[in-house]
């Protein structure tokens, strides 16, 4: 066998691994586990959402859209953007529609990440990220995210930490609110402290804020692009999956001034072209509900995360409640666990509920070796089984 066949892997994606997600919900399976590990919703979405898309089917909507998504989807992403954080936005210049989130986030690292090019990111961060900056060539500067303690209520980094992270190399910082796997909402405060980094270093932001509906009492999230300062140089990606409970349909977008979002469009149209079209239509639809949905859609998830939480502690482990998104980091040192893995085999082999390994969200530090993150967004007799289990312990 010849050197290119044995080893045939590019060596931008040579080190990628199989994600922990596919490990841990073959482990699932095999143990008859409730799989809290993966975060998509076991609920479809709203019935005139679903409807909407059955419609279009039925209307002949499905052909290819157009490479930058359909007119009525782009309006309604412009609407939405205003209506929610009083942005203006040109749906002809400045949104562009992508199969998903991820593509979103992937497209623009190729668009304006050279080889090279530094990228800031928070973390634990969700895996896609790394991988990214890595098919970028870009070189990823990681900055902690520590849980809250005495002297914080919340997640925190070192503003230091922060400050030093950015350097001339400095193209782009990823910013996760509210924050998988943490479920950190950054503050305006925060918000403010970045805008004036990336002014500084003349760098660019990336803000994904695909769970901007889905966040709790005491808590706001602040588009990121509202910030002073950040506005000319903010690429926004948000997605139809979380807040509408339909991940597998991937709809996803981007907002941007128009030379940014042109950037993302250059690669997206050579990466996928277009977006299901019939879900686009169903999507349009959905952005134009009623303010009552979205605040439902909130106090459930609220009332969902209170219940797991409530789970985990009396299980021995030790939770820390989250702002926003549908996920719970917990600590397994009460339980007598310092690595992560050890741990979550064990509940999904012993307990019979499986959660991911909060260390494989994790590049920069050698930290976190003994969280947890567990998903709660799943019907309520799924959660009060996953409750009863724990109790076992």
């Amino acid at each position: 066998m010849s050197p290119r066949t044995e080893s045939p892997h590019a060596r931008r994606g040579a080190g990628f691994t199989q994600t922990v997600f596919s490990e841990f919900s073959a482990l699932a399976m095999k143990h008859a586990a409730v799989n809290l590990g993966q975060g998509f919703p076991d609920f479809d979405g709203p019935p005139q959402v679903l409807e909407a898309a059955q419609r279009a089917i039925r209307d002949g909507v499905n052909q290819y859209a157009i490479s930058t998504g359909l007119v009525a989807l782009r309006r309604a992403i412009a609407v939405h953007n205003e209506r929610f954080y009083g942005l203006a936005v040109d749906a002809d210049t400045m949104v562009t529609v992508t199969s998903g989130a991820t593509e979103a986030l992937i497209d623009a690292l190729l668009g304006l990440v050279d080889p090279g090019d530094e990228v800031v990111l928070f973390e634990p961060a969700y895996d896609c990220y790394a991988a990214g900056v890595t098919l970028a060539g870009g070189v990823a500067k990681y900055v902690t995210l520590r849980p809250p303690d005495a002297t914080h209520g919340a997640w925190w980094y070192e503003p230091a930490e922060l400050e030093a992270a950015f350097s001339a190399r400095t193209k782009l910082v990823l910013l996760n609110t509210p924050h998988n796997p943490t479920g950190k909402v950054f503050t305006v405060p925060e918000l403010e402290h970045l805008a004036a980094l990336c002014e500084r270093f003349d760098a660019l932001l990336l803000s994904d804020e695909v769970y901007e509906h889905i966040v709790f009492s005491g808590a706001r999230h602040v588009r990121a692009a509202s910030v002073a300062g950040l506005g000319p140089r903010t690429l926004t990606v948000s997605s139809a999956g979380k807040t509408f409970s339909v991940t597998g349909w991937k709809v996803g977008w981007v907002i941007a001034p128009p030379k940014l979002r042109h950037a993302v469009q250059q690669v997206h149209q050579f990466v996928t072209f277009a977006t299901c079209s019939p879900m686009q239509v169903a999507i349009a639809e959905a952005l134009a509900l009623e303010d009552g949905f979205f605040a439902e859609l909130a106090r459930s998830y609220e009332q969902k995360r209170d219940l797991l939480v409530s789970a985990l502690d009396a299980a021995g482990l030790t939770p820390f409640q989250p702002q926003g998104s549908y996920f719970v980091i917990a600590d397994g040192t009460r339980l007598g666990f310092g690595d992560d893995f050890a741990l979550c085999r064990s509940l999904t082999a012993e307990a019979g509920v499986a959660a991911i390994p909060v260390s494989a969200f994790m590049r920069g530090a050698p930290g976190a070796r003994q969280l947890a993150r567990f998903a709660f967004c799943k019907t309520e007799p799924v959660l009060q089984e996953a409750a009863r289990r724990l109790g076992k312990l």
